[in-house]
């Protein structure tokens, strides 16, 4: 991923954290803030709740992957921050996709 379409600097975090609107599911959450771009710039963030840093990192490979290749249906605008639940470690690539294209719809994130 390219750096311009990334989220970096902690003040970008706490500023999507802070004034961002938040939607989850049962794997998943995700913010969402108006960046006034023409493109959108996405982090994710993994606890340490989650697991140690081999289940972390695998949890967060899932979650780039399933971002990357639906990166094309979302709106664009936009900075996005995903939060894998606990539960996210014990799920499959395919529920981990379906949980992030679903927190998409809920936010209207999705294009027509």
């Amino acid at each position: 991923m390219n750096k311009k379409y990334r989220l970096r600097n902690n003040i970008h975090f706490k500023k999507v954290y802070n004034r961002g609107k938040s939607y989850g599911n049962r794997l998943v959450v995700m913010y969402v803030y108006k960046n006034g771009m023409n493109h959108n710039r996405v982090g994710f963030s993994v606890t340490k709740k989650i697991g140690n840093s081999v289940v972390r990192n695998k949890v967060r490979r899932r979650m780039k992957e399933s971002y990357r290749l639906n990166s094309h249906k979302i709106k664009d605008g936009y900075d996005l921050i995903f939060l894998p639940k606990v539960m996210a470690n014990k799920a499959s690539y395919s529920e981990i996709e379906s949980a992030i294209l679903h927190i998409l719809k809920i936010s209207h994130l999705l294009k027509e």
